[in-house]
């Protein structure tokens, strides 16, 4: 079987902080770091080359792929910030409605700017994920 394609590295995430362009997303980045350290308790840690990941758990899949992955956290990309929530959305729909405006995908949430984005239902977001998650993977902390 294939390794996952996004593995956690030894990078330096206060060193990737600081280099994300433009500022704002930069400065909503540090405000988000800063939040899931809060709400997790655990230090970041780089998945791959852009992702900034909070614990992490081993799955094991009836296929019989398995591998790690990170818990919870984000990426600051250009046109959105990413936040991923594992391992879905399919009962949080009523701290999704009160989040402002932002898109769904599989497994994230596609946020723009932050000062339109209400950071308490982010936090209970994130705290019902690592709940839902550590109901089927054991959880680590990073």
């Amino acid at each position: 079987m294939a390794e996952n394609k996004t593995q956690a590295t030894n990078a330096s995430v206060s060193a990737y902080l600081a280099q994300v362009l433009p500022d704002r997303r930069r400065k909503d980045a540090v405000v988000l770091d800063t939040l899931f350290q809060k709400v997790t308790g655990w230090q970041p840690r780089m998945w791959g080359t852009s992702i900034i990941g909070y614990g992490q758990y081993h799955y094991h899949y009836e296929s019989g792929r398995s591998g790690d992955f990170l818990a919870t956290g984000f990426a600051p990309r250009k046109a959105n910030m990413v936040l991923y929530i594992m391992p879905g959305y399919a009962d949080f729909s009523d701290i999704l409605s009160r989040i402002g405006p932002h898109k769904l995908g599989k497994s994230c949430l596609y946020l723009g700017a932050l000062d339109r984005v209400n950071l308490d239902a982010v936090q209970e977001l994130i705290q019902a994920g690592l709940h839902d998650l550590g109901a089927k993977w054991p959880v680590q902390p990073s």
